[in-house]
């Protein structure tokens, strides 16, 4: 396994659409593998693969346990050809991505989705989410289409640098994957 770069905001690749995967093979899987390595070492909970230069429709996503509830499970996925096929409800939330480090921004989101995609085994999966995990697969799925978070953004609404936010909200991106201010939650 290796730790692969992150692209920055900027880099034009981060603007195009992946491909669809037709299978999930060995090369993927060592992909998969390399994808998780960078997000953990990143202190990232999801990282899509354009964001490493991949452009293939995959996504991995870890979501501490907890998260919205105190009782919520860990969830681990790694998903070829997501697609959110079904959105429910609002939510309003803060946003950061590991391609724009130290940013955040208010976005609003489906408070839940249904997701389709195809495991590395290639069998077909079917996730139900609800907050905080619907926030980051919507995230991660919009990265496969060349949208950043900043492009969900109200008009008018602000990037805050991850600094300047106050304690809480600072503690809640920092359990979404922010580690010292430098790394931003989905």
């Amino acid at each position: 396994m290796a730790v692969m770069e992150i692209l920055i905001d900027g880099d034009a690749r981060l603007r195009e659409r992946a491909q669809k995967i037709r299978q999930a093979d060995n090369e993927l899987r060592r992909i998969a593998e390399d994808m998780w390595e960078t997000m953990e070492d990143a202190d990232g909970v999801g990282l899509a693969g354009p964001q490493v230069g991949v452009m293939r429709r995959i996504i991995t996503v870890h979501v501490a346990a907890g998260m919205d509830e105190e009782d919520d499970p860990e969830y681990r996925y790694t998903l070829v050809n997501p697609e959110v096929v079904r959105g429910y409800g609002e939510q309003a939330g803060l946003e950061g991505c590991l391609s724009i480090p130290g940013w955040a921004g208010e976005v609003i989101r489906y408070d839940s989705v249904t997701v389709k995609a195809m495991g590395l085994d290639n069998k077909p999966l079917r996730i139900k989410a609800n907050g905080y995990l619907a926030r980051v697969l919507q995230h991660e799925i919009d990265h496969l289409d060349g949208v950043m978070f900043t492009d969900r953004m109200a008009e008018d609404a602000k990037l805050y640098s991850v600094d300047d936010l106050e304690t809480d909200d600072a503690t809640m991106l920092s359990h979404a994957g922010g580690s010292n201010g430098d790394t931003m939650p989905v």
